[in-house]
């Protein structure tokens, strides 16, 4: 059986009004995307489907941790996450749909179930920092240390005051520089 058919929504049967599905979002859910940003976390996601006649409103609230690497240190830590997000599902009798926009997700009315598992990669993805650091380098357990020294030995402030100090040469050009 395929992971991701756990985020199937079936909703032809639902009564008018609002209805709460709660998931468990981990590994196994990233694993089933080959090119997910996020690799792992542990987030636990709500979705509160308010069905009503001619059509439904899906508002998803995710909590909790993906796993990141660091751009600093490339050592995996914990980042913490809040997601909300809503996307609107109405209803088409045409068998070719390309009305789908951002908040918009047109489905035939052929269709029984709603399939949740592309907007779930979506916001986790698209929640994920693009330059990601933890909150204090090199002072987490998560830090690799030894990466860290090794980048403060080779900064270009340390360098330069190498240099400074050793070689004449460079005391013509730091005067013109002050």
């Amino acid at each position: 059986m395929n992971y991701l058919q756990n985020y199937h929504i079936p909703y032809t049967g639902l009564k008018l009004g609002q209805h709460v599905f709660e998931y468990e979002i981990d590994k196994r859910f990233f694993d089933e995307f080959e090119y997910s940003i996020v690799k792992d976390g542990r987030l636990k996601l709500s979705v509160t489907l308010d069905k009503q006649e001619t059509l439904m409103i899906a508002n998803f609230d995710i909590k909790g941790f993906i796993d990141l690497s660091c751009d600093l240190c490339l050592s995996s830590f914990p980042a913490e996450t809040t997601i909300n997000e809503r996307v609107i599902i109405k209803f088409s009798e045409h068998e070719e749909i390309s009305e789908d926009t951002e908040e918009i997700l047109v489905l035939s009315k052929r269709d029984h179930e709603l399939d949740i598992s592309p907007l779930i990669y979506e916001y986790i993805n698209l929640a994920a920092p693009f330059n990601s650091r933890c909150d204090d380098p090199g002072n987490k357990s998560t830090c690799d240390k030894e990466m860290i020294d090794k980048i403060n030995d080779l900064s270009i402030d340390n360098k330069e005051s190498e240099q400074k100090s050793t070689d004449p040469r460079w005391e013509a050009l730091n005067k013109i520089k002050k």
